[in-house]
């Protein structure tokens, strides 16, 4: 017997990637207009990273559905990592629009930002308070963040995936023995 959907992972990771990808950019829109970027409130992230796995594991489900309820731990696998790096990758892209397009001067805002901070605190020396920024520089350098975004959406895919596809993995007797 053979297996006759149209269904492939990629179809499944690539749209439910878009959706992530879609939501992380409103979180960040919503957060930048609101101002909350620059009081440094994290609390709106939490709805992605509650998402995230949520569209993983819905996107393995489908895929499993439309694979006549047939799941292998590689197909999980396949599905949930392609949700997490097209996720990812389609953040870097807003990620490089807003900082070099929209906001050039954004890094250094957020830059002057953590200096006051520093430097209100107390607890640093000029001297700690550059090195530490120098490090920040580094880290959100928009390209650099957004392959750590990337590698580490990929990472935190595969766990889930792993997850989900041990749980709901179900081999098809005809393709499982080829």
């Amino acid at each position: 017997m053979e297996n006759t959907t149209s269904i492939t992972p990629a179809k499944i990771g690539v749209n439910y990637g878009l959706f992530l990808g879609i939501l992380l950019i409103l979180i960040s829109v919503v957060m930048y207009v609101t101002g909350m970027t620059y009081e440094g409130k994290q609390w709106p992230l939490y709805l992605y990273y509650a998402a995230f796995p949520v569209a993983i594991i819905f996107g393995i489900k489908n895929y499993k559905a439309e694979n006549n309820s047939f799941l292998s731990l590689s197909e999980a696998l396949k599905v949930g990592v392609l949700i997490g790096v097209i996720s990812g990758v389609i953040y870097l892209i807003y990620n490089l629009i807003f900082n070099y397009i929209i906001e050039p001067d954004f890094s250094e805002q957020m830059l002057e930002i953590a200096r006051n901070q520093m430097a209100e605190a107390g607890t640093l020396t000029e001297e700690q308070i550059e090195m530490s920024l120098g490090w920040v520089r580094w880290m959100t350098n928009p390209f650099l963040g957004g392959a750590i975004w990337i590698a580490m959406s990929a990472f935190f895919a595969l766990i889930y995936s792993l997850i989900a596809g041990l749980v709901m993995k179900k081999e098809n007797p005809y393709t499982a023995a080829a």
